[in-house]
């Protein structure tokens, strides 16, 4: 049954705001925000405001690592030796640099991120790419072709004096649309000063949205939170750590009892009585001894040794080793070391996982942005270009080897004729703007190379045969002999 755009509309919020609960826990878990777990109502009602969540943020860390080895440095076409300068161009005028980091970062947190293309007034050849949060932005896949069916982007504004006013846009493959919900609580289709629906029938054939999704599968397009396998595990170590702390407040201390004493016998050394922190903490006492108290009529205190709190440090360990085994992080990353110090070798060893879990979301975010990239030049061109089909994301390398290392291996490539020099240079990880300019100056030296060939050549046919060398030996006579 074929939708009115009202209609999709409707669903699409409906679905979004099922939805974001759950997206904003797992951005709370992110931030180190999530409610405090397992611990007794009993005992945070004994502890009043006192007690205080340990945050152990294993989520951020798990979300981080991963993140910084995703560095997108250019796209190249096929058959190209190098990236295009015009689709970096466009990637920079939009400031894609930190905006596609945020949205790597927001896929693996919050299951995705998405990118909208779309016209800039201002500036037809440059479009307008943005990167938008899942909280946003809720899109819904064909289920015939997996493609973008549909979208919506929704936005509050806030007036003085007056209600937040809720807006929201709508993407289809054909035409996007602007609605405002009215007081009644009415989506209306925005207009403009001669009543006419402000709307944009771009007739792309396909909705300029395009979802990056992380871990995404055959029946979870949307993707899967990289937080999902650790945030239990982060939430039994924030309780152990929290306990450790409670620990430490009551058990820590050394504990004593006391026989035959009242409440006006705790004084300090001027004889003022002590608060009841002042007594469990351990300060000094001064109190008379009472008569008929204890085996000689005197009072008896006892003292009892103080916790250890290494059991606590032995289970925060354990977790810390689970996350470390489900994530793919080496174990230093989480503080777990030995007392023999790892190998660089070892340490580059244990990085395999995570290196090979970077590979796996550039792989599948390199689509989505290649995708992003048709969608810019269909834009601007007006016309789908069949050379974008094979488009190439050019990612910097997401293992961690040594400058030594990349530099001395890229070398004997280059020596031995295998890869090119600017291929060898893209190994170094130099970018594509400084790989220009080496190229730059690569050409200015050969033409200087080149003229001060010439001119030594000019200056040689100018000066004549070369006269022989002084203590040449003379040339013998052909008849000599």
């Amino acid at each position: 049954m074929e939708r009115t755009e009202q209609q999709w509309l409707k669903h699409l919020i409906q679905c979004h705001d099922r939805e974001k609960p759950e997206l904003k826990l797992l951005d709370d878990y992110y931030e180190g925000e999530q409610p405090l777990s397992y611990l007794a109502p009993e005992l945070q009602a004994e502890m009043d405001e006192r007690i205080r969540q340990v945050v152990v943020n294993w989520p951020q860390l798990v979300a981080d690592s991963l993140e910084e080895r995703l560095d997108v440095e250019g796209f190249r076409f096929p058959e190209e030796a190098q990236a295009d300068a015009e689709l970096w161009r466009i990637w920079q005028a939009n400031r894609l640099d930190a905006k596609s980091h945020q949205g790597h970062l927001d896929a693996l947190v919050m299951r995705r991120a998405y990118v909208i293309v779309g016209a800039r007034e201002s500036d037809p050849a440059t479009p307008l790419i943005t990167v938008e949060s899942a909280l946003d932005v809720y899109a819904e896949h064909d289920p015939r072709t997996g493609a973008v069916a549909a979208a919506v982007k929704r936005w509050c504004e806030e007036y003085d004096d007056q209600a937040p006013v809720e807006h929201a846009t709508l993407y289809l493959p054909d035409a996007t649309s602007w609605w405002t919900k009215d007081r009644s609580g009415t989506w209306m289709e925005d207009t403009g000063e001669e009543g006419e629906p402000t709307r944009d029938d771009h007739g792309l054939g396909e909705v300029p949205v395009v979802p990056l999704a992380n871990r995404a599968r055959l029946k979870k397009p949307g993707g899967v939170s990289e937080l999902k396998a650790v945030i239990s595990l982060s939430d039994a170590a924030c309780k152990i750590a929290t306990d450790m702390m409670v620990s430490a407040e009551y058990h820590a201390t050394p504990r004593r009892v006391a026989f035959g004493f009242g409440e006006d016998d705790f004084q300090d050394e001027q004889g003022r009585r002590v608060s009841a922190f002042s007594r469990i903490i351990g300060r000094v006492w001064a109190t008379e001894r009472r008569r008929g108290s204890g085996e000689d009529g005197g009072a008896d205190v006892l003292q009892f040794p103080e916790a250890q709190l290494k059991n606590f440090h032995d289970t925060i360990g354990q977790l810390a080793s689970l996350v470390a085994s489900l994530a793919g992080l080496p174990p230093h990353f989480l503080g777990l070391t030995t007392d023999n110090p790892a190998s660089a070798d070892a340490i580059r060893s244990s990085e395999s996982r995570l290196v090979k879990r970077a590979e796996r979301r550039q792989r599948e975010w390199g689509e989505a942005w290649e995708q992003v990239m048709r969608l810019v030049l269909r834009i601007r061109d007006g016309v789908w270009n069949p050379d974008v089909l094979s488009l190439e994301t050019i990612w910097r390398d997401a293992s961690t080897p040594t400058i030594a290392q990349a530099a001395d291996a890229a070398t004997k490539l280059f020596t031995a004729k295998i890869v090119p020099l600017r291929q060898t240079r893209e190994r170094l990880r130099f970018s594509q703007a400084e790989i220009a300019r080496m190229e730059e100056q690569d050409e200015a030296d050969a033409q200087n190379a080149m003229q001060r060939i010439l001119a030594g050549d000019l200056a040689a046919l100018e000066a004549g045969p070369k006269p022989p060398a002084e203590d040449d030996p003379e040339p013998e006579p052909a008849d000599a002999a």
